[in-house]
Order: C-alpha cells, then sequence, then structure tokens
C-alpha cells in the first residue's frame, strides 16, 4: 500500500499506524518531498514513480478535500487496483466526475469511499483510520463475519460490538457516507457472498439515497448467507442533512423506517440499535 499525502500529519499517523498493525506501507507520495522518507517509508514524487518503485497494488488518500479528484484519477492511471479515500468533504461533482472516468476508462480500479474509514482485515491489514485493537480475527474453525457499513463511527461500533461477544471479523468495510461512493453495499454483499471465510453478515446503513432498498432487492435475490442490519437516522426530521453528505430524507425518501421495511422483506433481521443488530449477529452465529 502506497499513501497519497503520508507526508501530511494524518496521513503520517494513520500511515504508521496501519503499518504497526502489520500492513505493507511501501511508500508516500508527494511531488514537493520526493526523495525523503517518513520513518523509513520513501517518498515519491508520483504514483507511477512510487508504483514502479515498490510495486504498490493500493493506495490511500489523505489529501485535503480540493485535491482528492486529481489524486484519485493519478492513482486509476497509475493502475491502481484499489483506491481507498478517506477524505471528507470532496465537493459531490468532484466524486461523480471520477467515479463515472474510472469506471469507464479504468476498469481494473476499485474504489472506496471517499468520507469513508477504510477498510480492515482483522490480524492481517488496515488501510484508513479503522483502530484495529477494536476487531476481532477470524479463528480458523469458527463462525466469523464480514461487516459493511455507510457510517464510519457505527463501524467502529460494530466490530466492538462483535469483538465483546468474542466473533471475529474476516473483513469490515466502511463505504463512506457520500451521495456517490465508489463502492456499494452491493459490491460487498457479493463479495462477502463469494468469500469460503465469511459465514453472515452485518450491514449498517443510514437515511438517505436508496443503496439500501438496493441491497435488499439484491440480498433478497442472490444471498444465502443470513444477514443482520441496522438502519441509522431513525429520528431524523425531513429535508435536514445528517452528519454525512448523502444522509438526507428528501420528499418522504430515504426514511430509516422505509429502509427497515425493505431489509425486513428480504429476511434479514434488523435491529432497532447498533447494539441489537450485534445480538441479533449472536443469535445467526450459534444457529450456524
Amino acid at each position: 500500500v502506497m499513501y497519497q499525502g503520508l507526508t501530511g500529519s494524518q496521513g503520517r499517523f494513520y500511515g504508521l499506524r496501519n503499518r504497526d498493525y502489520g500492513t505493507q506501507v511501501v511508500a508516500g507520495v508527494n511531488p514537493k518531498k520526493a526523495g525523503t522518507d517518513v520513518d523509513g517509508i520513501p517518498v515519491y514524487a508520483s504514483v507511477a514513480e512510487a508504483k514502479a518503485a515498490t510495486g504498490a497494488t493500493v493506495s490511500c488518500v489523505f489529501i485535503p478535500a480540493p485535491g482528492v479528484k486529481a489524486a484519485v484519477l493519478e492513482a486509476a492511471e497509475a493502475g491502481m487496483e484499489l483506491v481507498v479515500v478517506i477524505t471528507e468533504g470532496v465537493p459531490a461533482q468532484d466524486e461523480a466526475y471520477f467515479f463515472n472516468k474510472v469506471k469507464r476508462d479504468f476498469p481494473g480500479t476499485r474504489i472506496l469511499g471517499p468520507n469513508c474509514p477504510g477498510i480492515i482485515s482483522p490480524g492481517k491489514a488496515n488501510i484508513g483510520i479503522t483502530a484495529g485493537h477494536i476487531a476481532k480475527a477470524p479463528v480458523d474453525g469458527e463462525i466469523s463475519v464480514g461487516i459493511v457499513s455507510r457510517s464510519g463511527t457505527l463501524t467502529y461500533q460494530a466490530l466492538y460490538e462483535l469483538q465483546q461477544q468474542n466473533i471475529g471479523v474476516t473483513t469490515c468495510v466502511g463505504i463512506g457516507g457520500d451521495p456517490v461512493p465508489g463502492t456499494s453495499f452491493i459490491d460487498c454483499l457479493e463479495a462477502f457472498e463469494a468469500d469460503p471465510q465469511t459465514s453472515a453478515v452485518m450491514m449498517i446503513g443510514e437515511i438517505g439515497g436508496s443503496a439500501e432498498e438496493e441491497a435488499a432487492e439484491y440480498i433478497a435475490e442472490h444471498m444465502t448467507k443470513p444477514v443482520a442490519a441496522y438502519v441509522a437516522g431513525q429520528t431524523a426530521p425531513a429535508g435536514k442533512k445528517m452528519g454525512h453528505a448523502g444522509a438526507i430524507v428528501s420528499g418522504g425518501k430515504g426514511t430509516a423506517a422505509a429502509k427497515m421495511e425493505a431489509l425486513e422483506a428480504a429476511g434479514v433481521k434488523v435491529g432497532a440499535n447498533p447494539t441489537e443488530c450485534g445480538e441479533l449477529m449472536v443469535e445467526i452465529v450459534k444457529n450456524l
């Protein structure tokens, strides 16, 4: 993994934490500081140079919002397989632009985020800002669970709820709460369905958009593994943006109630709060 923005305070803090967790952090990118290093991690002038020198396949973006569009396109052009964008406040039109351009011109590149905590496979690697110590690594022979969440802080709570219940997590993906996420619930559900190590999935949604309804449809038609879910924003007033840029109930659409209904109709066990969602997952695991 290389970090675009490793030389900044946030990039440095989390890049080194991720390395300490066991992630193979091999490079930083900053055109103005090429040739220097951050605690032994070499810094290159461009993503292409860093890739040529280190063989990195993933980039993690810790760049201020105005520079994110250029950073993502640079990573895609250099052939990165995964670009994890942590930055929040990226303009929606920038997100829409790079999402569509990457999809069309660089189909081999997957974007995760923006405005997300990243991805962690407990015990293996952590890319982003998730605290590694709240996640329990899967144990061979025991049932393990996958997590996908739109909310950052609720991602952490989900990990911690499962750790408290002694349930291992294969991978936890924070897809971010922006209007145009690079990776969707469905992308993650599909990956978990195909992953032999993952036996069940915990999904955390929130108000706004139609991602949860689309996920419910996908679960009903394609998922054989049980899913437990929680939808944040059950008391949110219509028309008010709640925390995330994409979390807004507009014209009666995107309410928590509608999402919960769609998920329940698809056979998902829906909790009234994150703790209850964790308890539902304990039930599911016991019955597997």
